[in-house]
């Protein structure tokens, strides 16, 4: 795990803006009344992250439902989030590059491993009011479990 203390729930979420894979900005603070699923993983071309990712696109709209948005970040460049977007056929699931300046976001949300050069495997939850609501921290070889994201999303959207 890294060595600073990640972000808490409860904290207002740091915005920011990364491109896609699309070469298209995502700004948080663009997405009022919506709830964001951040889902950080560690580099792309990787197989677990693979299947991290294919699980956000599996469940598109389960997501949208839930009035969330869930997007994949990692420190890869667009260029290879684009080509990682193809090979893997994600069309809906916008992959977020947090390249330059390197794991910025990442760091931002205090779960960049700066002896790796890439972020913890993570997902974050944040409200509509732009509140850190959930974070949890895996194992780097560990694959999330994605209907824990959706019972945790599913809770909030009965609140």
């Amino acid at each position: 795990m890294s060595e600073k203390e990640c972000i808490k729930a409860g904290v207002k979420a740091p915005d920011f803006t990364l491109k896609d894979q699309n070469d298209k900005d995502f700004k948080l603070s663009d997405f009022a009344g919506k709830k964001i699923f951040l889902s950080f993983h560690p580099l792309a071309w990787t197989a677990v992250c693979a299947k991290q990712m294919i699980s956000l696109e599996k469940n598109n709209e389960k997501f949208s439902a839930l009035d969330t948005i869930a997007v994949g970040i990692s420190v890869d460049t667009v260029p290879s989030k684009r080509a990682w977007a193809k090979e893997l056929r994600i069309e809906k699931t916008r992959l977020l590059s947090d390249f330059w300046p390197h794991g910025y976001v990442a760091n931002l949300y205090r779960i960049f491993r700066d002896h790796d050069g890439f972020s913890e495997r993570a997902n974050i939850i944040i409200d509509i009011d732009k509140t850190v609501s959930y974070v949890q921290l895996y194992d780097i070889p560990e694959l999330p479990d994605i209907q824990e994201i959706i019972d945790v999303l599913t809770t909030m959207s009965d609140i």
